[in-house]
């Protein structure tokens, strides 16, 4: 009750300081209203008065920086400071957990993920398969049309029947020549011409497999079939569902456009949130466990594949990715969670009090010591595990720095009531 009392006529007294302040300026304009008649010699005497004046109050404009960097700190005599009963302590280098708890979001496997389109220009005849169809891989996804690629298949068709005509006449003239009925140079002839279209079948065939048809489907286009030239089929690379679909038939889709993506959902990554002082402990090939919200009673097991050699410039934080398998599907891309990495190693990190860690402006904050005796400085900090009245100090501290671990309540209270006394005072 009696440290409340103190604490009370403290904020008071910060509080009423300006109210003060203000009364005395009042009080010194209206004397000089009263003593407005003066010597020659009391006027020069003001003016340099007013020139200091001046100065010092383009010095205070000048450390204007410095009053904003001391928004956060709190001034205490040695009397108060014992009333308050602040206790300002070394931070040990505590022993945490082996396992690190740290925040993710789940995200497709990028080399299970098909994005697939046309090779050629072509227009959308009808659509096989919508969003959230599973599909096999080879299975047809969108019927296209190509005046193109119906060209291509044309010529392929006629070089086809070209090769059997130069292949039929190449074999007569080798039977004629070994009956001494036909001469070497017809024979030659023959061969080459056969060589020839042979070559150029070939390379139809090959514009084909670039267009994206199969060996199968160019084995098997015919002419005079129902089925058009132009029309192919888009099929899907690999086993999945249609995750995404931007394509309607009439549209004409280019070769560079991918409208449709395959998701294969079995295999997810991990995108790990780790810190700057994590790195000692993460490697490769360590064991993770997944909880999700909105999946309370599902763990998910994985493994660490990748470990950022770069920090992230906003947030300090290291990315590292894991690989999980994900059962039943139960995982979505865009979800939220804690990642538990067993490093097989106690980590030694920077252990404060709970009560020691204050909220401030939504932010959570612990007071160290200022530059000036008696001053205490709120400084941000990120916390980790807690664990019996201890939380670990992620980044902000470091084991060895002096900070504020009793009191740290009664000193937010007085940096709340200077703040508030600050602002009424302008």
């Amino acid at each position: 009750m009696k440290k409340l009392i103190i604490l009370l006529n403290f904020i008071t007294l910060i509080a009423t300081g300006p109210l003060l302040t203000r009364c005395s300026s009042n009080s010194s304009s209206n004397n000089n209203n009263e003593n407005h008649t003066k010597k020659p010699s009391q006027h020069r005497g003001e003016h340099a008065e007013d020139e200091e004046q001046h100065a010092k109050s383009s010095e205070t404009e000048g450390h204007s920086g410095e009053s904003e960097h001391q928004a956060r700190e709190v001034h205490l005599s040695k009397q108060q400071r014992n009333n308050l009963g602040i206790k300002v302590d070394t931070l040990n280098s505590g022993s945490a957990s082996s396992t690190i708890a740290r925040p993710a979001s789940i995200t497709y496997d990028l080399d299970e993920i098909a994005k697939v389109g046309p090779r050629i220009e072509a227009k959308v005849i009808r659509v096989l398969k919508d969003l959230g169809d599973n599909v096999q891989q080879g299975e047809r996804l969108v019927l296209m049309s190509s005046v193109e690629l119906g060209k291509v298949k044309a010529d392929y068709i006629r070089l086809r029947a070209a090769l059997k005509r130069e292949q039929a006449h190449y074999k007569r003239e080798k039977s004629l020549f070994e009956q001494d009925i036909s001469s070497q140079a017809e024979l030659l002839k023959a061969e080459a011409e056969y060589e020839q279209t042979r070559a150029e079948r070939d390379a139809a065939a090959e514009a084909l497999r670039l267009y994206g048809l199969s060996n199968e489907a160019i084995q098997s286009i015919e002419a005079g079939t129902e089925a058009p030239l132009s029309h192919f089929y888009i099929t899907s690379p690999i086993n999945g569902v249609v995750q995404e679909r931007n394509l309607s038939p009439g549209q004409t889709v280019s070769s560079s456009e991918t409208p449709i993506h395959i998701a294969n959902l079995s295999k997810m990554w991990v995108m790990i949130d780790a810190y700057e002082q994590d790195i000692r402990y993460l490697e490769q090939g360590q064991s993770i466990s997944l909880s999700v919200r909105s999946l309370p009673s599902a763990t998910f097991k994985g493994t660490i594949d990748w470990i950022s050699y770069a920090l992230q410039k906003d947030s300090r934080t290291m990315p590292v990715r894991a690989h999980l398998e994900n059962t039943g599907g139960q995982l979505r891309s865009g979800m939220f969670g804690t990642v538990r990495i067993q490093t097989d190693t106690e980590r030694k990190i920077a252990m404060i009090p709970v009560d020691a860690v204050q909220t401030i402006e939504g932010e959570s904050m612990v007071f160290v010591p200022g530059q000036e005796p008696g001053s205490f400085r709120a400084t941000k900090v990120m916390l980790s595990t807690e664990n019996e009245g201890m939380v670990e100090i992620a980044s902000g501290l470091q084991p060895g720095d002096r900070a504020v671990i009793a009191g740290a309540f009664d000193l937010k209270s007085a940096l709340t009531a200077q703040s508030r006394s600050a602002s009424h005072s302008h």
